[in-house]
């Protein structure tokens, strides 16, 4: 199955198990996933992935948090899409909840958190919001 948007169908995935309660996950792996798979994991939003090799491409299993049976994740939502990209300059980045959620930027130094892109004065692309 070939997947036109490997980043919306990564959220999607995390959105829907969250809302389940599901304590794992399994995405399809890719680097771009991988660098996003680190920023949640470094802001606090995923206990854990590991990459699982079983095929040619794997699969991130995914651990979600939950504290006291609540969710680390409220809330996530794709920005850019491949059909109207969204960019945002150094002086313009977006801050999600007045700064209590992350946005992820896809920037000329790589992927990165928007807390990241202003203190590297980046702008990019806005891919996507976690709350």
């Amino acid at each position: 199955m070939s997947l036109n948007d490997p980043i919306s169908n990564l959220l999607t995935i995390i959105r829907n198990g969250v809302r389940v309660s599901k304590e794992t996950v399994d995405a399809p792996a890719s680097n771009v996933c991988s660098k996003i798979l680190d920023i949640f994991k470094e802001d606090g939003y995923i206990e854990d992935f590991r990459l699982m090799k079983n095929d040619v491409q794997g699969k991130f299993k995914i651990y979600l948090k939950y504290e006291n049976k609540k969710p680390g994740i409220i809330g996530i939502k794709r920005i850019s899409k491949p059909g109207l990209r969204v960019y945002s300059k150094k002086e313009e980045l977006p801050r999600v909840l007045s700064g209590l959620g992350t946005a992820i930027i896809s920037t000329s130094k790589g992927i990165m958190s928007d807390r990241d892109a202003r203190k590297n004065n980046l702008g990019g692309e806005v891919m996507c919001y976690i709350w």
